[in-house]
């Protein structure tokens, strides 16, 4: 079932544009009311969805994988109001819009595979959505909002009530100004007893939502955040010692973990590689060098990839970094950044001898 799915798709992925195109008229057809899970602006959301779906959907011969992705992403969905009839029309017009351009590659047999794995993860997904008792998504008021740099802003927010995630899990975020636009953003903060999040965001080239953050919230402001997601932690009580590896704002949920690492005065020993092309890339660095002061357990080792050599930084890239000291036996590892530095990274940790089930990192798009 899965190769049949993988080898129509790499048939069909050159024609994504055409694909989505077909895929959303089908959908609001089938079901109008889901046009306003979507932005007024539909060229901004391209074939997100679609790829989402393909990528599921490919995922159904790792079910340690998938199960929690998908009881996680049931849950998520709550937010939009989705409920089976969603689902079945995404199925259709998922199926049609791939039979439309496949043609004789359309086989009773693809069909079959593309169909059988797609009712897999629906039905994962409604079971978690149906079983959970939280709200839908929380509203959360701007308290502070401070540009750290000219693209970099630290936003702290108020929740109506507790979010209920777990340090380096991320979440949804809403933004009034721009509606229907959810992208994922990690507390850079453990829960706290006043419920209060702290999230880093730097407005990235074509980052409709990152831009809008960094340059125009302002205090009182309300986001909506949709249900945690995201398997990132540490096990201070099984682990023997911890690597983690952070790009720019991915220090956020290691940050987080750290955040509540420290309330035990005994942890595994914990070294984080912090990294960026420049020094004012770190700009979280002497908050983690004041963490690390008073906590023994932790050191911290920042890494840039240009700028010469700075006393106490390693240089290059965070791949090359990392993998001078060779595979990290016995370590949990934690990669956080961008997609492509977690795929750098992971690809030249493997490399280098750490093996799969070491390492931990969340693969998702921030805008």
């Amino acid at each position: 079932m899965v190769q049949l799915i993988r080898d129509s798709w790499a048939r069909s992925e050159p024609y994504i544009a055409d694909i989505s195109q077909f895929f959303y008229g089908m959908l609001f057809t089938l079901a109008p009311t889901t046009r306003d899970f979507f932005p007024i602006n539909m060229e901004i959301q391209r074939g997100r969805l679609v790829r989402a779906l393909v990528h599921i959907v490919q995922m159904v011969d790792r079910p340690d994988d998938l199960a929690p992705f998908l009881r996680q992403l049931g849950r998520d969905h709550r937010k939009f109001g989705v409920v089976p009839r969603h689902y079945e029309a995404v199925g259709t017009a998922l199926l049609a819009s791939l039979k439309n351009h496949l043609g004789p590659g359309w086989t009773p047999e693809v069909e079959r595979a593309w169909a059988e794995a797609f009712t897999i993860a629906a039905r994962a997904m409604q079971d978690a959505a149906a079983s959970d008792t939280n709200p839908r998504s929380w509203q959360a008021t701007v308290v502070e909002h401070r540009r750290l740099t000219w693209d970099l802003a630290l936003v702290r927010l108020r929740p109506d009530q507790p979010v209920p995630y777990h340090p380096g899990q991320y979440v949804s975020v809403e933004v009034p100004q721009r509606p229907r636009l959810w992208r994922y953003f990690s507390p850079a903060n453990a829960p706290r007893e006043d419920g209060g999040i702290e999230f880093h965001v730097r407005a990235i080239d074509g980052g409709w939502v990152s831009r809008a953050i960094v340059s125009h919230t302002q205090p009182g402001d309300v986001w909506r955040l949709g249900p945690p997601l995201g398997r990132m932690a540490v096990d201070r009580e099984s682990s023997r010692g911890v690597l983690m590896v952070a790009g720019g704002t991915g220090v956020a949920p290691l940050r987080a973990i750290l955040d509540h690492l420290a309330l035990w005065g005994e942890n595994p020993k914990t070294r984080l590689f912090y990294g960026g092309p420049a020094r004012e890339d770190l700009y979280d660095l002497e908050e983690l060098r004041a963490l690390a002061a008073i906590n023994p357990w932790l050191t911290i080792t920042p890494v840039v990839e240009r700028g010469g050599d700075v006393p106490g930084f390693e240089q290059g890239t965070l791949a090359e970094a990392v993998t001078r000291y060779g595979a990290w036996p016995g370590h949990d590892i934690l990669v956080s950044g961008s997609p492509a530095m977690i795929r750098a990274t992971v690809s030249r940790m493997l490399v280098a001898g750490s093996a799969l089930d070491q390492i931990q990192y969340d693969p998702f798009t921030i805008d």
